[in-house]
């Protein structure tokens, strides 16, 4: 190969790897100040989020030119990997916090006081849903014997993706009583959620402890969403041992707040890293990430209540509750009429 031509290649290469190094990181950032801009209603502008990414792109445009067109290539590469760093020093400033306007329904998340085997929740959720916009906000103390819980359910809930579903456990106890863990995504107060955002630090982490009659009945008849529910296989000791996982996470997060990760920490991942901790020998997998999946992962490993023999089709189309719960009117014997045959 002539050496002006391989010249010309090594060149083009250079400017391609050039282009790519600043662009990558520079996407990351944009979206980071669209999503979280540092100087909100300067000047009286308002949300900032376009004057930020807008001044941003800018800037990137100005790096990409003098770095492959002109001889500043050293000082505009120089200049680009100092704004890199502040940008990553804005970026690890940024902390969660459990103290803002909230939505009603993840006004309060998990505390509780643990004695002996008995546990106090501060705050259960038990509203009554009428519509999405209507319902009566109550919240109430529960007390908890853990050397009583009989079952553990796994709901499953669908909104129109196959492969992604909302995560939440329920433990039952000798009593007849029920109580649901949800990780959720503490929104405020007439915050939209988004996919995109939920990996730019937008959202914190919520944990929610609340009846069936409210945190089920939401989502298949109010949302309108598709819900199973899938009896897990466990020891009583391990029942209460993650039980005490999710009252010590909440009382972790109402101490240390933690941001919502659409990927790494969410309703799924959070309750796979607890059952990791309590279960030794369990492996990260696609279906945890993928949580509309995650019977098939748990039925893999023998972790399902189900007949002998019945394949996984067989134990979902058992597991379905959508036309049963829609079925129910009102909270009365709600967790009594969902598990009926």
């Amino acid at each position: 190969m002539p050496s002006n031509r391989r010249n010309k290649i090594l060149a083009t290469l250079r400017s391609a790897g050039l282009t790519l190094t600043i662009l990558i990181p520079s996407i990351l950032v944009g979206m980071a100040l669209w999503y979280r801009a540092p100087f909100q209603g300067l000047f009286g502008l308002g949300d900032g989020s376009w004057l930020a990414a807008s001044l941003w792109v800018s800037y990137v445009a100005a790096t990409l030119y003098y770095a492959l067109f002109t001889w500043r290539r050293p000082l505009a590469t120089g200049v680009f990997m100092v704004a890199m760093a502040l940008a990553l020093m804005w970026w690890t400033s940024i902390k969660p916090q459990n103290y803002r306007y909230w939505m009603p329904e993840v006004a309060n998340i998990v505390s509780a006081d643990i004695d002996g085997p008995m546990v106090t929740i501060k705050d259960v959720r038990t509203f009554t849903w009428r519509s999405i916009d209507d319902y009566d906000a109550k919240w109430e103390k529960r007390t908890y014997d853990t050397d009583t819980i009989t079952s553990v359910d796994l709901f499953l809930s669908y909104w129109g993706m196959p492969a992604i579903a909302h995560t939440l456990v329920s433990f039952g106890f000798e009593n007849g009583d029920h109580v649901v863990f949800s990780v959720e995504i503490r929104k405020e107060d007439g915050e939209v959620y988004s996919n995109l955002a939920g990996f730019f630090k937008e959202y914190e982490l919520a944990l929610i402890a609340a009846d069936e009659s409210d945190i089920i009945y939401l989502r298949t008849n109010i949302r309108g969403e598709d819900v199973y529910r899938y009896s897990i296989k466990a020891k009583p000791e391990a029942m209460k041992a993650l039980f005490l996982s999710y009252v010590n996470t909440g009382n972790t997060l109402r101490k240390t707040p933690q941001f919502y990760n659409t990927l790494t920490a969410n309703c799924t991942t959070i309750v796979f890293s607890m059952a990791q901790a309590i279960v030794p020998g369990l492996h990260m997998d696609p279906r945890i990430i993928l949580s509309g999946h995650l019977p098939a992962y748990i039925h893999e490993r023998g972790g399902l209540n189900a007949p002998e023999g019945a394949s996984l089709a067989d134990i979902t189309a058992a597991a379905a509750i959508t036309e049963k719960a829609r079925a129910i009117a009102g909270p009365t014997n709600y967790s009594h009429r969902i598990r009926s045959e």
